[in-house]
């Protein structure tokens, strides 16, 4: 008996060797194959992302006229291109408007969508074709919706005069495009047209995902519409409107087409946003290297939030 479970106990060490063998060679069979199906997606963004963002970096370091396109004849500068952008006035009041611009967008985008969200996570008649009908303004062209608020808010046929006039306030009425106090306020308020649906739709989306179980057993147990909204909804909402606001950032800083068409910078550089000033020095004064470095500091803000956003949501996953 005893010789007999000494003869297995080889027998045993082999089979376990030979399972452990198996399992490696699988598990480098499934990272082979993990490498080999991301690979397109690996290829499209080094494409579309990586490589457009290297070859700007690469600009942004060479001294590039529009005639050293053709020759291939760029004189490496450093970081004089950063250097003289950062020194430039005009770079920091381009930071300042876009500043303004974004939180002031972002604000009202996300406080009206989260309101409509409200109004339209509810049952309703005619609430699916009131949603569709919000989805317009998000569907059309930023160039049709800087064509349209352009018309609105002309001094002489725009709605909003026509409106004032209505109400008794014709003091009030006047060009808002070509008056640097009123010039950003009627572009914002453009924008936030624009982004509303968009905001109302990702919010409308995280709140139809809330458990119903929840509200029913806080009004069980006497909790008003408000505490409701406080101590429920808000809580459950945070990682979607943490979401909206990155991806709402992302989008309105680096808003150019909406700007351009309503104002194209001005009056007075009063609406000079950084994407207007980094097309500007690349396109209309051909400094390409310049214009190079400011698109990649245009970069730094969006990203920075990005990168504190992804840590969160790492943190979050790892409790």
């Amino acid at each position: 008996m005893s010789l007999q479970v000494k003869a297995r106990e080889p027998l045993k060490a082999v089979e376990k060797t030979e399972t452990v063998r198996r399992g490696r060679s699988l598990a480098v069979r499934r990272t082979r194959a993990g490498y080999v199906m991301s690979a397109p997606a690996l290829l499209f963004l080094g494409a579309t992302m990586l490589f457009p963002l290297a070859y700007n970096f690469w600009t942004s370091v060479h001294d590039v006229a529009i005639g050293d396109l053709l020759t291939g004849d760029w004189q490496f500068s450093g970081a004089d291109n950063y250097d003289s952008v950062a020194s430039e006035g005009a770079f920091w009041h381009a930071v300042r408007v876009s500043l303004v611009f974004t939180a002031g967008s972002l604000f009202f985008q996300f406080t009206i969508g989260f309101a409509l969200a409200l109004l339209f996570v509810k049952t309703f008649p005619l609430a699916g074709l009131f949603r569709s009908l919000m989805l317009v303004a998000w569907l059309l062209p930023p160039i049709v919706s800087g064509t349209l608020f352009r018309w609105m808010l002309d001094a002489d046929a725009g709605a909003y005069n026509e409106l004032l006039r209505l109400v008794g306030l014709d003091s009030l009425a006047h060009n808002w495009l070509t008056d640097p106090s009123t010039a950003l306020p009627g572009v914002i308020a453009a924008n936030i047209w624009v982004g509303v649906p968009f905001n109302m739709l990702l919010l409308l989306v995280g709140l139809q995902s809330i458990d119903p179980t929840l509200y029913e057993a806080a009004e069980i147990d006497g909790a008003g519409p408000w505490q409701r909204l406080r101590h429920i909804t808000v809580p459950m909402m945070k990682p979607v409107a943490a979401a909206v606001l990155l991806l709402g950032l992302i989008y309105t800083f680096k808003v150019f087409d909406l700007v351009f068409v309503l104002t194209g910078g001005g009056p007075v550089d009063s609406t000079r946003v950084l994407p207007l000033y980094v097309y500007e020095i690349a396109f209309k004064l051909f400094q390409l290297g310049r214009g190079a470095a400011a698109g990649t500091l245009l970069l730094v803000i969006p990203l920075i939030v990005a990168i504190v956003y992804v840590r969160r949501l790492r943190k979050e996953g790892a409790t």
